[in-house]
């Protein structure tokens, strides 16, 4: 509804266009003056007045913003009409799947643990909390209830906009990373900034998240690279640190202790069993778990479903 454009354009890189759109529904959110869908289906003309409220709100802060309050409320309305019989109480309707007859839940997270509002690289950070908590928190699913936790990590480390990224390879390295990895925002298609494994991130996403097996994706994009280099311990002031720095000016002047390992130069796209991937790719996969202390359960090494490796 609030229109973005009057924002300027440096602004605009800092976080991707999945993220602006969250943050007038997360700011309305924190500020208690939001329209949630069970005022929408349950009291419309209630949900009408607020609208309207709400809109020449919007209009008082952005005098060149055009609101057609009420065909927005006629189109709102025949949406309520169609989405009602699919809507539920979230709550009630998790309690009886975990209380009913035995059922597996799964809950997947749409942002890294790094762009966590309270626990990412602030402020370049998602409005919402994408890490394990926001399983209690936007779902009301009790802490009890949670089983497993699974670790999705690629097997080097991305980022779309600005923020430190201390493993970033500005160079034909990192061009060959996005190449390989065809790695471009889904939305925007901006290229995403690629660079080595970062341990250090992984380490402090498990203090956070306390994933139990990791699933490695896209080992094959590191098939090209005769050696590949990992991220393993930061150093500050000339002293290596046992923590993530959380201010980013601090982070900053971290620099990066690397571990080199030999890469495999050979495409691993059609193995299908652990043993069938080259030694120096069996041996990447073990070195990350030795340094993490976490077992990697799942491994990708294509596009396609079948091209998935499970280890146990």
């Amino acid at each position: 509804m609030v229109s973005r454009n009057n924002r300027d354009k440096n602004k605009q890189e800092r976080i991707s266009v999945p993220q602006r759109r969250a943050l007038a529904q997360y700011s309305s959110k924190a500020a208690r003056s939001g329209l949630r869908m069970c005022d929408l289906v349950s009291d419309f003309d209630g949900f009408s007045e607020r609208f309207k409220v709400l809109g020449n709100q919007y209009k008082s802060i952005y005098p060149t913003l055009e609101i057609h309050i009420e065909g927005e409320l006629q189109t709102l309305k025949g949406y309520m009409e169609r989405i009602k019989p699919m809507v539920r109480d979230g709550v009630f309707f998790l309690y009886e799947a975990l209380h009913g007859p035995p059922k597996k839940i799964l809950v997947e997270g749409t942002s890294a643990a790094l762009l966590d509002i309270d626990f990412g690289t602030y402020p370049f950070v998602t409005p919402s909390n994408c890490t394990v908590g926001g399983v209690y928190t936007g779902l009301s699913l009790p802490p009890q209830n949670v089983g497993e936790v699974y670790g999705v990590v690629k097997a080097y480390t991305t980022r779309v906009g600005i923020g430190v990224f201390l493993t970033e390879q500005d160079n034909k390295i990192g061009n060959l990373l996005q190449t390989r990895g065809g790695e471009f925002g889904v939305t925007t298609g901006r290229k995403r900034r690629c660079g080595w494994l970062d341990l250090i991130l992984l380490k402090y996403a498990h203090m956070i998240t306390g994933f139990t097996v990791l699933a490695l994706t896209k080992l094959d994009t590191l098939d090209m690279f005769t050696e590949i280099k990992v991220g393993v311990a930061y150093k500050l002031y000339g002293e290596i640190i046992l923590y993530f720095p959380a201010n980013q000016e601090l982070l900053n002047k971290a620099k990066v202790q690397y571990k080199t390992l030999p890469g495999w130069n050979v495409d691993i796209s059609n193995a299908r069993e652990f043993k069938e991937l080259p030694v120096n790719a069996q041996n990447y996969v073990r070195f990350i778990e030795d340094e993490l202390q976490i077992s990697v359960k799942w491994i990708g090494i294509g596009k396609s479903r079948e091209s998935m490796i499970q280890l146990f």
